[in-house]
């Protein structure tokens, strides 16, 4: 005999992993739990970037000494690279295609420009493989990734610094003279500092995400590069010339030739004021604000993202 059992939906029933989950949060809310690799807010990201500032500086120059450690003529090489650059662009374009004719001071301009440019490309590329050349270190150390892009601009900066020594005795040699103007240099480099670290942010977030970047970057910074005015100057070489009106406002509000004709300012008496486009400090100072705060929050909102995937 087949005996049927009268089965009836069981009545509803609290869930009871509610209650464990509110214990759970109250618990943690209590004690100042969080969870793990979440993101912290802005100022609390501020202030963690800030109490690790001597791992952020160590980190920098440790990179540096490291760069060129297997070379034989070693930190020589922070020097004679960009040497070497400026010397294969005077003689293709100062020689070649007689741009020096037309260039007063032709070989500190383009000097000056190769070094400033080279600070802002070097930044870039090494903020596109901050985070996925450095995948070891973000999975298993906590830190604020922000630190990685922040030190690769930063070992920039002191390598331009070694370049600089160099750019003095240059300027001395073509007689240049010392001038009061040279000071400006100063703000000129701090405010490009706040300017490639913002981008290199933009670019470690792009880099983390999608590697194939770093290898399409050198043709992008190529052409940057091209309507920077680094070999030449752009006032010479759109003169006389049918450039449309907004091309010719995306050359001069170009922050890379912002810099750079800054830095020419400051250093070189035959570059003058009348070279310089409208309102270019303003310039370098909101390309600095925009590129700096923007790249900066753009990079912390995917902080809790980074190495992992």
């Amino acid at each position: 005999m087949s005996q049927v059992l009268d089965t009836h939906p069981a009545p509803d029933t609290p869930d009871a992993t509610e209650p464990a989950a509110q214990d759970a949060a109250a618990l943690a809310a209590r004690y100042g739990l969080t969870v793990s690799g979440a993101r912290p807010s802005l100022p609390d990201y501020v202030r963690q970037l800030w109490q690790r500032r001597h791992f952020i500086t160590a980190f920098s120059t440790a990179k540096l000494t490291a760069q060129y450690s297997q070379a034989k003529l070693g930190q020589v090489w922070q020097v004679l690279t960009p040497l070497l650059n400026a010397a294969v662009y005077y003689l293709i374009f100062g020689k070649l295609l007689g741009t020096s004719k037309h260039v007063p001071d032709y070989i500190p301009f383009l000097v000056t420009g190769v070094f400033v440019w080279t600070f802002t490309q070097s930044s870039v590329m090494a903020g596109t493989k901050a985070i996925s050349g450095s995948l070891g270190l973000v999975r298993a150390l906590h830190f604020p990734r922000a630190s990685l892009p922040i030190s690769y601009c930063l070992q920039q900066l002191q390598q331009l610094l070694f370049s600089m020594c160099a750019l003095v005795v240059i300027l001395l040699c073509a007689g240049v003279p010392p001038r009061p103007s040279w000071v400006l240099a100063v703000p000129a480099l701090a405010l490009q500092f706040v300017f490639n670290t913002g981008l290199a942010m933009v670019m470690a977030r792009l880099g983390a995400r999608t590697p194939d970047i770093a290898q399409l970057m050198p043709f992008v910074l190529r052409t940057w590069m091209y309507t920077s005015g680094v070999m030449w100057s752009l006032t010479h070489l759109t003169a006389g010339r049918d450039v449309p009106p907004f091309v010719m406002t995306l050359l001069q509000i170009n922050p890379a030739a912002v810099y750079i004709d800054l830095m020419r300012f400051a250093l070189i008496d035959s570059f003058t004021k009348s070279q310089l486009v409208p309102h270019i400090w303003p310039l370098a100072i909101g390309w600095a604000l925009v590129a700096g705060i923007g790249g900066f929050i753009y990079f912390w909102k995917a902080e809790e993202t980074y190495g992992r995937g």
